[in-house]
């Protein structure tokens, strides 16, 4: 199978890539291969490449700065998203298209399943969101799938960030009143590739690991990893803030995003692993 992946420099799109790369023949489509930021570049690039599914990737993923940044916003995560589908339609490929839990607004107080409306806070969501309706209105075949807190080898995220801190300090800090699932990248390269072609499903999906964290317990969980696997942290202990005191932040964020999966694990007849079984395995890696 030939797999087209859009945004295939970024922590899941490598991640994807070299995944499926021993079974398919996969190609990449980095920043530089394809700037979403111009009008019509995803059909002048990608109009004449030959491919029989396409995985979206690329995003401006920078919350506060889409939040001070609406049209380039708007132009990379739904207009250009919405070219990537049609251009799809039009070879009859299926387009996965990678979106984020925070089309949600986070005032409820269980996971989001894919029945539940989609009400996005921010000028982020609201753009992922148009991104969402605009992929789906190209094709009925086609497949959105929501991820959140995405970690892995291949850019930092905040696990590394926490890492980092943990061994340069003991005063470690984190926000404790804000709940998802961590989703590691290597789980997530095997919940999706069903998608591509052994599973006829179009419409949305939630894809993560199980369970859920605040982002303080996310952090420590970590470092209590790390500790375990002799690296020299100076603490495993990281003290909550309240996401209200984050008086940097532009951008207003969800509260609650857990993403419920009972779908993927009806359609694949996989359970996703526990996000601290997928964290223990990532900084064992780290610290090898």
């Amino acid at each position: 199978m030939k797999i087209a992946i859009v945004g295939a420099g970024g922590r899941l799109g490598k991640a994807l890539a070299r995944a499926w790369s021993a079974g398919d023949e996969v190609l990449e489509f980095p920043r530089a291969a394809i700037d979403l930021s111009k009008p019509g570049e995803a059909e002048r690039v990608l109009g004449p490449a030959s491919f029989d599914a396409l995985v979206n990737c690329a995003a401006l993923t920078n919350v506060d700065y889409c939040e001070s940044h609406v049209e380039e916003a708007m132009q990379i995560n739904a207009h250009a998203a919405g070219e990537i589908g049609t251009v799809c339609a039009k070879k009859k490929a299926r387009c996965l298209h990678i979106s984020t839990d925070y089309v949600f607004d986070g005032e409820i107080d269980r996971p989001y399943t894919e029945d539940d409306a989609a009400r996005a806070i921010g000028v982020y969501g609201e753009s992922k969101l148009r991104g969402e309706e605009a992929v789906l209105g190209a094709s009925a075949e086609h497949l959105v799938a929501r991820v959140s807190w995405v970690f892995g080898p291949d850019r930092p995220s905040f696990i590394d960030w926490i890492l980092n801190k943990g061994m340069e300090t003991e005063n470690v800090e984190a926000i404790g009143d804000k709940w998802s699932t961590p989703s590691y990248t290597v789980d997530l390269a095997g919940m999706l590739r069903p998608f591509l072609r052994e599973i006829e499903c179009g419409g949305l999906l939630h894809a993560s690991n199980a369970g859920d964290c605040t982002w303080r317990e996310y952090g420590e969980y970590a470092l209590g990893c790390a500790e375990r696997a002799g690296a020299p942290v100076k603490t495993t202990t990281v003290k909550g803030i309240a996401l209200a005191d984050m008086k940097a932040f532009v951008a207003k964020r969800p509260v609650y995003t857990v993403l419920a999966t009972e779908k993927l694990e009806r359609l694949t007849g996989m359970k996703p692993r526990a996000w601290q079984e997928a964290v223990k395995e990532y900084v064992k890696g780290k610290f090898a």
